[in-house]
């Protein structure tokens, strides 16, 4: 009883994390609820004693149980995406607290979502579990059942369709370069007040794995705690246009070593994503700006 326990109580921490991987890989709810529950399963029927990193044990079996899901939709050609109420907090049976799933929902917008849905499944697989999770290649690879070079080429075709569909309605970047400046020149100071203004209520940190081996946070959420992260530092950092997006580099000599990318909304920032893989790295479409 007391290993069981244990599991539930190690399983609830990471359950917000899981539920969030599900969502985007399935866009449905309910699904993404079903595939969280399959990986609880399958955590009971297992031996975790030998597991040293239990998220990202979980984060594995969730993806293939969204992998298996989103093949098996394919083969039926469903379309499941929910839009009803999508700009309410979600109202899911046995979910976690409200500022969480308020948090789920505004970092995954509609349109995303839409787009997500017209690839194929280890297209959609290898781009939310890379681009939006940070998880390397080498384990996507292990997931889709291909090679890290495959599964490299499955996020970069993503990528660019992804990027494809948004340019029908192309953003404001050069109010979006005036709210990183700003953030950039408060995180510098070491103004509080000023990071947290320029930062949406439901304002979302996270990191890659890469960066998170660094020293880095891993994730937080809210104006108070992404503005602890940064106030008084990114004194090294530099603005940026990310894959043709306003951003901040951490570059020495020239070579990008940290991506600091941005979502901004309204005059907020919305959401935060640092980088560190490699690979994204030697991708990624960089120009470094002074300042």
């Amino acid at each position: 009883m007391k290993q069981y326990e244990f599991l539930a109580e190690q399983f609830e921490q990471h359950r917000p994390h899981l539920r969030g991987v599900a969502y985007r890989m399935l866009a449905s709810t309910s699904e993404a609820d079903d595939a969280v529950q399959e990986s609880w399963l399958h955590l009971t029927r297992s031996n975790p004693d030998g597991v040293e990193n239990m998220g990202g044990w979980l984060t594995t079996v969730v993806a293939r149980v969204c992998l298996d899901m989103l093949r098996s939709r394919h083969s039926r050609r469903e379309e499941p995406l929910e839009t009803d109420g999508f700009g309410a907090a979600l109202d899911l049976e046995g979910a976690v607290d409200p500022e969480h799933e308020a948090v789920l929902v505004d970092s995954v917008g509609l349109a995303l979502l839409v787009v997500l849905d017209t690839l194929g499944p280890s297209e959609r697989l290898a781009f939310v579990l890379h681009d939006i999770f940070g998880m390397p290649f080498d384990e996507i690879a292990g997931i889709v059942g291909c090679t890290p070079t495959a599964a490299r080429q499955l996020a970069s075709r993503a990528r660019r369709r992804v990027r494809g569909a948004n340019t029908a309605s192309e953003p404001d970047y050069s109010r979006q370069r005036e709210v990183v400046a700003a953030f950039l020149a408060a995180s510098r100071s070491g103004e509080f007040e000023k990071l947290v203004a320029l930062l949406d209520p439901a304002v979302t940190f996270r990191a890659d794995q890469f960066g998170i081996s660094a020293g880095s946070e891993s994730e937080a959420f809210g104006p108070e705690a992404v503005a602890g992260i940064f106030s008084g530092r990114a004194k090294s950092a530099q603005p940026a246009f990310i894959d043709g997006a306003p951003g901040l580099a951490w570059a020495p000599g020239g070579k990008p070593r940290v991506l600091f990318e941005f979502v901004v909304k309204d005059g907020k920032i919305t959401e935060i994503r640092l980088t560190a893989d490699p690979d994204r790295l030697r991708e990624v479409d960089l120009t470094l700006l002074e300042g």
